[in-house]
């Protein structure tokens, strides 16, 4: 089964359920489902920031694993972790990662869609 997670809740829910429950699952194999991707909102984005340990941890299994991350573009921007490079062709802002752990996509429910289709996602969990 492909699953998919999406963190949007504020508070303690990436440190504590990312960090203390699913990642260690991840890293030691034993997490029950194939994690296709993880997409991120609001301050959960500053998990994935370059140095954070949770995200350098989270960088490693998902380069090992190959689970998309993917910050919320605007979420992103706003707190200093994506910059414009252009617009689409149907005039949509585009950005790049800045200043985040190697791996991380910046984008939005579009480019998520599109990314988790080429997996097959049977499951997306909202924490």
């Amino acid at each position: 089964m492909n699953v998919a997670y999406v963190f949007s809740s504020s508070g303690q829910t990436v440190d504590y359920i990312l960090g203390d429950m699913i990642l260690p699952q991840l890293e030691r194999g034993d997490h029950g489902v194939n994690v296709a991707g993880m997409f991120f909102f609001h301050d959960n984005t500053y998990a994935l920031r370059t140095g954070d340990p949770l995200g350098e941890r989270l960088a490693t299994v998902a380069d090992e694993q190959e689970i998309l991350l993917m910050l919320c573009d605007q979420c992103a921007s706003k707190r200093g972790l994506a910059e414009e490079v252009g617009e689409s062709e149907s005039g949509r802002t585009l950005y790049e990662p800045h200043q985040t752990v190697d791996g991380v996509t910046v984008g939005c429910f579009p480019d998520l869609y599109a990314a988790l289709a080429e997996v097959g996602v049977d499951q997306v969990i909202t924490l």
